[in-house]
């Protein structure tokens, strides 16, 4: 087959690609900026708001999985022109293609966060679409190459961990997800929502204990109120500006008591299941920080 991506240059996307490779598909894939050559893919330059890329990007693809989307924006604005969009502007491409849509379990309590109600209101465009589609809500999504759960590491490196109030998290190793997006992209299926994680369903503070445990550290828990955070936020946004792990929006969702996959939500066991272990994972994704002991 071949497979139309956006999002291909990002950490999701380009896991995805590796797998589709294996799996012998053809790929063509957006970017905004000149990528290596790479047998089997073709890069497609272009952007979501770019009428006449897209239109290249999907000519002559067979499905289109949009991984693209914005997780960080100073305001809704920011969110819309990203996520909302974005996500129109490629289903108007697609036609009558069969859509893989990457969301987010922020996505169902739209009300905490810009975020997730601009992925919530992606999600409200695809399935007003006519076509095939599934969409995909990934809990966080790690592995060698993220960036998001980095600041965690080093600090479970240090023997700290500053924690939302307690609560429930889970994740999903990146591979796991890229074979799961390229799974659903071989089987055509009605208007399907999937949730999605690799099973576990931890505490904050026994997520710190097994990021602890990856990087040779035995971890303190510090649970920080809701308030704390937002001001823990300014003071990130001061620092780091637009590369602020921690921000306002943030803080909503991150202070919900459950971000588990549910289990009337999760892919039927013929079609997917997780095969990375946490501890494999996170040991894995330690190594590449550098900062396992």
């Amino acid at each position: 087959m071949i497979l139309a991506l956006t999002g291909g240059t990002g950490f999701v996307g380009r896991a995805t690609i590796d797998r589709a490779l294996a799996a012998g598909h053809q790929i063509r894939a957006l970017t905004r900026r000149p990528q290596p050559p790479r047998d089997g893919v073709t890069w497609v330059a272009g952007a979501l708001d770019d009428p006449a890329g897209l239109a290249s990007l999907v000519a002559g693809s067979d499905v289109v999985i949009h991984i693209a989307g914005v997780v960080n924006a100073a305001d809704r604005t920011g969110f819309v022109a990203g996520n909302v969009e974005g996500t129109r502007a490629i289903l108007a491409a697609s036609g009558e293609r069969r859509f893989v849509h990457v969301s987010s379990l922020s996505a169902r309590e739209p009300q905490l966060s810009n975020y997730g109600w601009s992925k919530h209101a992606a999600e409200a465009l695809v399935a007003a679409d006519g076509a095939d589609w599934t969409i995909v809500r990934p809990t966080g999504v790690y592995g060698p190459g993220d960036t998001e759960l980095r600041d965690m590491f080093r600090m479970a490196a240090n023997g700290i961990a500053l924690l939302p109030p307690p609560g429930l998290v889970s994740l999903i190793h990146v591979d796991d997800l890229a074979r799961l997006l390229v799974t659903l992209a071989e089987r055509p299926g009605a208007h399907t929502i999937y949730e999605v994680d690799d099973g576990s369903r931890l505490t904050h503070a026994e997520l710190a204990a097994a990021i602890g445990r990856a990087v040779g550290q035995r971890v303190l828990p510090l649970h920080l109120p809701a308030a704390l955070l937002r001001l823990g936020a300014k003071v990130d946004g001061l620092v780091r500006g637009a590369g602020a792990k921690l921000t306002a929006d943030r803080v909503g969702y991150l202070s919900h008591p459950d971000w588990t996959a549910r289990t009337q939500y999760r892919p039927p066991l013929a079609v997917w299941a997780p095969t990375v272990t946490l501890a494999d994972g996170l040991a894995a994704t330690a190594r590449s920080y550098g900062i396992a002991r």
